[in-house]
Formats: C-alpha cells, structure tokens, sequence
C-alpha cells in the first residue's frame, strides 16, 4: 500500500502523537512507500512564518529521518484540481485530494471533510 499523508498527520508521526490509533501507525509503519507532499512542507512553512505552528527544524530532512518519501505537485496534479467539486475549501487539503486521486494513494487523514471526493482515506 502507499499512503499520502495529510500535513497534520505528518506532524503527528513526528511527535508520537496518541491522535494517530494503532490500526493507522500501523499501516503507516508497514506501507510500502509514504509520501509527505510539497503541499504540505508549504503548508507547515506558512503556518510557522506566521506563528500559528512551531516546529524542531526543517521539514525536509524530517520526512527523510522518518523514512517517508517527497512527492512534488506537478502539472498532472494541477489538472486533477481542476475538477474537484467544492466540498473542501483549504488549497493544501485539495491539492492532497487531487494527488492522492492522481497517483493512487491512499490519503491519511482525520478530516472528514475529505469524505465525499472518493478517494481512498485510511483514518486516523
């Protein structure tokens, strides 16, 4: 299996958080490849320069230390954007959506709001 995870997910497997359940850190720890977006590190870049997140250090180097691959945005991701419905209005999770649909990942998630897009999502 390979598994996008969302940007609050990552941050939580960094931290050995609780919020991740065992089925899930579980998946994660024995998928076959697990990619942190570009979207995401953006995402957490934003948050951090505006004081809203802190963090131990850059996000590249903590993707590798975690054993996770990064997967750019590309031009393919960008069109599969372009026909997702509006039922999420944050531009990180809908690049994530739109990812994940493109490369047959499985996303990992909390946000419900992702439920209605149909792709698949393993729940935290």
């Amino acid at each position: 299996m390979s598994l996008l995870l969302d940007t609050h997910v990552f941050l939580w497997w960094r931290e050995a958080s609780t919020r991740i359940g065992a089925e899930a850190r579980g998946a994660i720890a024995d998928a076959d490849v697990v990619y942190v977006s570009a979207a995401s590190a953006w995402e957490i870049a934003i948050k951090v320069a505006l004081g809203k997140l802190e963090i131990p250090g850059p996000v590249e180097p903590a993707v590798r230390e975690s054993d996770f691959e990064q997967l750019p945005i590309t031009f393919a991701h960008t069109t599969t954007l372009t026909g997702l419905a509006a039922h999420h209005g944050d531009p990180f999770d809908r690049m994530l959506i739109a990812q994940a649909l493109a490369e047959g990942l499985t996303l990992v998630s909390h946000d419900r709001k992702l439920a209605p897009y149909g792709v698949p999502v393993l729940w935290v």
